[in-house]
């Protein structure tokens, strides 16, 4: 898959994106959010967490965090948010417990649908057939 995404990149020519500038515009259907943790304080922290907790799975319940993931590399979350706006995101986020004391900030961004997958649907150009 890879492979074919890498070669349809190359194969595209920048001439026909700006030619058909609406061919490259896709929906925003996601936005991933990746939270890091601003403030070392730590013991209060520990007791927003049940509520921050609750409140999560109230989105997730709701359809709005599509998945959560914690991270690896420092304290904090990745989530997969089913929102067509960083903004609604930006305000979801905020009003969580962790947001409302400033201990935790996000970056967002949005993502759509693999845009050059469009290729794949383009009709063929017709072959010209040459009689012998």
């Amino acid at each position: 898959m890879k492979t074919l995404l890498l070669l349809l990149s190359l194969a595209m020519p920048a001439v026909a994106l700006a030619q058909n500038p609406s061919a490259a515009a896709v929906p925003t259907t996601k936005i991933l959010a990746i939270g890091h943790i601003v403030t070392a304080q730590a013991a209060n922290r520990q007791a927003i967490m049940p509520s921050e907790v609750r409140e999560t799975v109230k989105l997730y319940l709701a359809g709005k965090i599509d998945s959560w993931y914690v991270r690896k590399d420092q304290p904090g979350v990745v989530f997969l948010m089913n929102l067509a706006t960083v903004k609604e995101a930006q305000e979801l986020l905020e009003a969580l417990p962790l947001g409302k004391a400033g201990i935790m900030e996000f970056e967002l961004i949005p993502i759509g649908p693999l845009s050059p997958l469009q290729y794949l649907l383009a009709e063929p150009a017709a072959a010209s057939i040459q009689h012998p």
